[in-house]
């Protein structure tokens, strides 16, 4: 008996030794998932979308498709501009691995709504475009990125310059919306501090058709400066209407902080030619992003907005700092983000801070005249570089906790 027990252990030895030796098929290695949660179908589609979704994969490619050993996988969600909707998706992606981390979603109901939950689960989001400062101010989250601007650093920029070409008087058609307030809040302030006046300000519900009577109550106001506060549809309603009024032909000058060139291609320039605004991003601005951008237009057939060049930016950094942290742990790609440097299309020599804002330029910009025009899509003049120092609030008046941790 004793020979018999012998020969059943070493047969177990034997087929335990080969169990682990044997290799992996590659169906059994779950991929990295990197989840889009954007807006796929209502009226942000354009500006993010399912060209985010394209950005994305472009970071995956250009990264090589593997991390830790693992193929790379693309997920989306249409969380449609609403808080509900867009947390069960990532709410779901998080419970159940569907997603190891979440790049885009932009709208700030939404963005603040996830940011919680990745709070909570020590799980990564990176924001594209969202205006609200509260995502890297009260709200800030270890493990939560802001990658392209919020309401502070396409408003409080702007007025200075503007004031000292002699457009000191302001009026505001503000969103009513948490995002229209603290831009509209943001511009007041340095308003002032530059020597101008608000000579008023009127709120729009979101996803308006028929602007005229706020338009009207602007040009009433007597201001040099109609400062518009919106996004997506609202701007191209917005815009037209003006343009019917004759606003700028009558001497006013409209000033819109958040400006797609998707709106100035559905618009046409030379309806909105002279427009100012500020933007962390031009396609055709140096000749990476020039080679970027054309390579995203022969899939998508638009230019790159700001929010989709920084998803595909997010993206390919995430993916650098799961390499550097060897690990798909939330708080070490957490802090791996952080000590990377930002080199890409996107940003050169861009850092994190501590508030998990990402430090780069920003662009004053306005809208050439049609003669000026020498290429499709060939929209913006660059008139000024607005540095990370004046684009960023300053981390001494920060309401991030993690900054007095930091220090």
């Amino acid at each position: 008996m004793a020979k018999t027990r012998w020969i059943t252990g070493a047969a177990i030895a034997l087929l335990v030794g080969s169990a682990m030796v044997m290799p992996v098929r590659a169906e059994d290695v779950q991929p990295v998932r990197i989840g889009v949660l954007t807006d796929m179908s209502g009226m942000y589609r354009d500006i993010m979308g399912p060209g985010s979704v394209l950005a994305a994969k472009m970071a995956v490619e250009d990264f090589g498709g593997k991390v830790l050993d693992r193929p790379i996988e693309v997920i989306s969600g249409d969380h449609q501009a609403k808080a509900d909707v867009g947390a069960a998706i990532a709410r779901n992606w998080f419970d159940n691995g569907g997603a190891d981390v979440i790049v885009d979603v932009a709208q700030s109901a939404v963005a603040l709504a996830v940011q919680e939950l990745a709070r909570a689960r020590n799980k990564i989001v990176i924001h594209g475009v969202t205006g609200s400062p509260a995502i890297t101010q009260q709200a800030c989250a270890p493990t939560a990125f802001s990658w392209s601007l919020n309401a502070y650093a396409i408003s409080a920029p702007l007025p200075k310059p503007l004031i000292e070409r002699g457009l000191d008087s302001f009026f505001f058609l503000s969103a009513d919306y948490s995002f229209g307030k603290a831009m509209e809040d943001a511009a007041t302030n340095a308003i002032k501090a530059a020597g101008g006046k608000v000579l008023g300000s009127v709120r729009f519900p979101q996803n308006n058709p028929d602007f005229s009577s706020f338009l009207l109550q602007a040009v009433s106001s007597k201001a040099k400066v109609i400062w518009l506060i919106s996004a997506a549809e609202d701007t191209t309603n917005a815009l037209k209407q003006a343009k019917e009024f004759g606003i700028a032909e009558g001497g006013q000058h409209i000033v819109v902080p958040l400006t797609y060139i998707t709106n100035v291609h559905a618009l046409g320039i030379a309806n909105v030619q002279g427009l100012t605004f500020a933007t962390p991003f031009y396609w055709d601005r140096t000749d990476k992003t020039r080679a970027w951008s054309e390579r995203f237009f022969r899939q998508h057939h638009a230019m790159p907005t700001m929010d989709q060049a920084a998803v595909y930016s997010g993206t390919l950094h995430y993916l650098q700092a799961v390499a550097a942290a060897r690990t798909l742990d939330g708080p070490k790609v957490a802090d791996e983000i952080r000590k990377l440097s930002v080199n890409d299309m996107y940003v050169e020599n861009g850092f994190v801070r501590a508030d998990g804002w990402l430090m780069h330029p920003f662009y004053m910009a306005s809208i050439k005249a049609p003669g000026e025009v020498k290429k499709p899509w060939d929209y913006y003049n660059i008139e000024k570089v607005i540095p990370p120092s004046e684009a960023a609030q300053p981390l001494s008046e920060s309401q991030c906790p993690l900054v007095a941790q930091s220090q």
